[in-house]
């Protein structure tokens, strides 16, 4: 009884010092999974906490579990529209992408730590893959706004890959715990039952799990359970007909994500909660897992694997991936530069050792430092260098309130809060006067203890004023630009940023070339300014794509359904 008491109190101390903690590595810019994993350590056999923790399967198992949830949770958020300009290339670093990965840092690591080389294969399977949970809690804690071509092919990557990885490293363990020497072609069966079965199971496990969740009336808080049992449910008959079940929980997640849903916020609100449970535990229990005085002996070897993996084999295995979609070279290093390992290394490396492999030790300390150092040199410096590359865009609003409103048939209309400031672009205006975009309508106006309504129009917004509207989601975004005042810095400011005059994208780039006096490409002179962006990147431009000519700069400004609307042009361009 004592010892549960005390496991309960410990964890729970565990728990709460890492949700703290995350405050501080906030505004110190260190990623908060270092934090997690850090904790865990100093509670380890060698850190003040003193506690032994030697149970490799019960890490692999809450391991997976926590996987998969993070994946969910990550399909959950995942916006389908961003597969416009994200899915081919993240799909191709998902599989292209590890696989030279794995490769150039397996050779690396045969060399380097002198073992056979299927074993070096190994471990470059074992880091091949980028972390979802890792790379989604750096993008959002860091409040980074990325151009979306860059922003969706990490996310969607990140998603996606970690099944290549599995595949690999599973395939590996099994040609070795069989004595063999030679890399064996069953793998690519197998490759094709783990992505044809995981792929197909996911879909459809997806769709069934919409159909329930929409059509079974449930109280509130169950929904959320259901989401999430469905979701484990899919992973483990996944797993157990030889797929992969974490492709096919995050293709579920992605589908309920993207589809309209009952219980959405509730679900979205839940499942970002557990997510986080989920990335505290299983850095914790990892953390407790490393007895960090054995990583002394395999440092300087371990640190040599983490460089070549920084800074040659996920490089060259981006630039080669991206090769067919026309990125810049400032989006290529950035995707290469944010190539963060997390849990999912130091969970792979634990299958050498429940396998009884030669050098699993080594491998599982290896795999360790190299978690390590990505999170400590590559999570550190994320937000630098996407401002140093110049791919931040102007951040968007978030609204202050939302609450799914659950009406059958209609399960996209939300209610929407906010409460206006001195400052925002609707204070001080009539409330007859206020255009709102389609399927939108002001429901309430609380000031105070007075309630008002759209019944009165002649009545002004004021400040602190909490404002009530009912709306679809696709006019959710112009409504936050209605009632929301977003504080940017300088340079992301609208006109810093886009330019000093704005252009609609269906007019001539000649006349507008004619007009401020600047030469345009004789191929260009019967395209639009649409048109002409369409060309230059690849049929796919974003918000932040730029075009410069003889010292004058067009910037997109606003893209609807894939082409572009809105352009700003700058007459005085900085230098880089």
């Amino acid at each position: 009884m004592d010892f549960t008491n005390q496991v309960i109190l410990i964890f729970s101390l565990l728990l709460m010092a890492s949700v703290l903690a995350s405050l501080f590595s906030a505004r110190l810019g260190m990623p908060v999974l270092l934090v997690f994993l850090v904790l865990g350590m100093l509670m380890g056999e060698d850190g003040p906490g003193g506690i032994e923790f030697e149970d490799v399967q019960s890490a692999h198992l809450l391991g997976s579990l926590a996987l998969a949830v993070i994946l969910f949770d990550g399909g959950l958020r995942t916006d389908a529209g961003s597969f416009r300009v994200g899915l081919k290339p993240a799909l191709s670093l998902a599989i292209i992408g590890v696989a030279f990965t794995a490769a150039i840092t397996g050779v690396a690591a045969t060399w380097l730590l002198n073992l056979p080389w299927l074993f070096g294969l190994l471990i470059g399977a074992i880091v091949g893959s980028t972390d979802a949970a890792a790379v989604f809690s750096v993008l959002h804690s860091r409040g980074l706004e990325l151009k979306q071509r860059v922003g969706a092919t990490l996310e969607i990557e990140s998603g996606s890959n970690d099944p290549m990885a599995i595949f690999l490293t599973i395939g590996l363990v099994e040609l070795l715990a069989a004595g063999k020497s030679e890399l064996d072609w069953t793998m690519l069966s197998s490759f094709a039952q783990q992505f044809g079965l995981g792929g197909i199971l996911g879909v459809a496990g997806g769709f069934v799990l919409l159909w329930l969740l929409n059509r079974l009336r449930l109280a509130a808080g169950l929904y959320p359970l259901l989401a999430m049992s469905g979701g484990m449910v899919l992973f483990g008959v996944t797993s157990s007909l030889g797929g992969s079940g974490f492709l096919a929980i995050y293709l579920a997640g992605l589908i309920l994500g993207n589809r309209p849903l009952q219980a959405a916020r509730n679900i979205r609100r839940f499942h970002d909660g557990i997510a986080w449970l989920s990335q505290i535990s299983m850095f914790l229990v990892l953390g407790l897992l490393v007895t960090p005085s054995e990583l002394v002996t395999t440092a300087p070897q371990a640190m040599a694997v983490a460089l070549v993996l920084i800074f040659l084999a996920r490089p060259v295995a981006v630039t080669l991936s991206l090769l067919p979609f026309g990125f810049a070279w400032r989006e290529q290093l950035f995707v290469g530069w944010v190539g963060l390992r997390g849990a999912v290394p130091i969970i792979l490396a634990l299958f050498p050792l429940l396998a009884g492999l030669e050098y699993a030790d080594t491998i599982f300390n290896i795999a360790f430092f190299v978690v390590l150092v990505s999170l400590i040199v590559q999570g550190w410096t994320v937000a630098p260098a996407a401002r140093w590359l110049g791919l931040e865009i102007p951040p968007r609003t978030a609204s202050w309130q939302r609450v799914d409103l659950d009406i059958p048939g209609a399960f996209e209309y939300e209610l929407v809060g906010y409460r206006l400031e001195a400052d925002s672009p609707a204070t001080g205006r009539l409330i007859g006067a206020l255009a709102l975009p389609d399927r939108s309508r002001l429901v309430a106006l609380i000031r105070g203890e007075q309630l008002l309504g759209p019944e009165v129009p002649e009545v002004k917004f004021e400040k602190d004023d909490h404002v009530y509207l009912l709306a679809a989601a696709q006019a959710i975004e112009a409504l936050d630009r209605i009632f929301i005042t977003v504080r940017t810095p300088e340079r992301l400011k609208a006109q810093q940023f886009f330019g000093e005059f704005v252009l609609n994208g269906d007019a001539k780039l000649a006349d507008v070339a004619g007009f401020y006096g600047f030469p345009i490409p004789d191929e260009a002179v019967d395209a639009s300014i649409a048109d002409y962006f369409r060309r230059r990147f690849h049929n796919q431009p974003v918000i932040g794509d730029r075009i410069r000519v003889s010292g004058v700069e067009m910037v997109v400004r606003d893209i609807k359904e894939g082409v572009v609307v809105q352009v700003g042009l700058r007459l005085a361009q900085k230098t880089d």
